[in-house]
């Protein structure tokens, strides 16, 4: 939630978070800094998830008491700001763009999606919270308007359809980690087949039947992604054509 007073999430000012020197509000500086508290977050969430990340535990990793990091990080909600930027930081220096911007946003949806995978924590952390874009994420996104640029979209649209790839992303990945876990249960996997199969034959259902009794498509997490990433991205075709046609 951002504040009347222009407070971002945590009730810290964007501009204090990101553009103001990385140094405690109060008493002596310790000897360790906001990346290295970052770089813990992430690591600890990397290996426990998201809500094993909590200012004691970040603390413990970085050796210092819990007081001394609201001088860094006032509460979770801006160290997840923090962790989301440092993150992103990994997307650059992105692939040189190739003047194809159908090519160019699949090439930084894959990069998105990878990232996701290597921090599994990241599809939740983006949902459900107003962000603040540090100077990674920042990047990234001239990067992705850069790749928009020969299309027929306005600015307003071309951040639009950023948003709308990332949210995609998210989603999938989200997605894919959950099926992942849920691999290790070929028992509730066989349990589920049983019952749609089961709702199939009952008549009621004639459309789910017939999409159920269609040819399978290949299932690996690779194929899917690849295959509504193209159905994605045709979609926004036609309405960069569709924008064009109204000028």
């Amino acid at each position: 939630m951002v504040r009347g007073d222009g407070s971002g999430a945590g009730g810290v000012d964007p501009q204090q978070l990101w553009q103001s020197p990385q140094q405690p509000r109060k008493g002596r500086r310790p000897a360790f800094s906001r990346e290295a508290i970052t770089a813990a977050a992430v690591a600890l969430a990397d290996a426990e998830g998201i809500d094993a990340v909590t200012m004691r535990r970040v603390a413990s990793q970085v050796g210092a008491g819990v007081m001394s990091l609201y001088s860094y990080a006032p509460d979770k909600e801006t160290l997840l700001l923090l962790m989301v930027d440092h993150v992103n930081g990994e997307l650059s220096p992105p692939a040189p763009l190739t003047g194809d911007w159908r090519a160019d946003l699949k090439a930084i949806a894959h990069a998105q999606r990878a990232l996701m995978l290597r921090h599994p924590w990241l599809p939740a952390a983006l949902f459900n919270r107003r962000w603040s874009f540090g100077p990674h994420t920042l990047d990234f996104v001239e990067y992705a308007l850069a790749a928009l640029r020969p299309t027929a979209l306005d600015g307003s649209a071309k951040l639009e359809v950023f948003s709308l790839i990332t949210g995609f992303v998210a989603g999938l990945v989200a997605d894919e980690i959950t099926q992942a876990a849920l691999a290790d249960s070929p028992d509730r996997a066989a349990a589920d087949a049983r019952y749609l199969a089961a709702v199939a034959a009952d008549g009621h259902h004639p459309e789910l039947a017939e999409a159920l009794s269609a040819p399978t498509r290949p299932l690996s997490p690779d194929a899917t992604f690849a295959r509504l990433l193209d159905r994605m991205v045709d979609g926004l075709d036609a309405g960069s054509q569709d924008g064009a046609a109204g000028r």
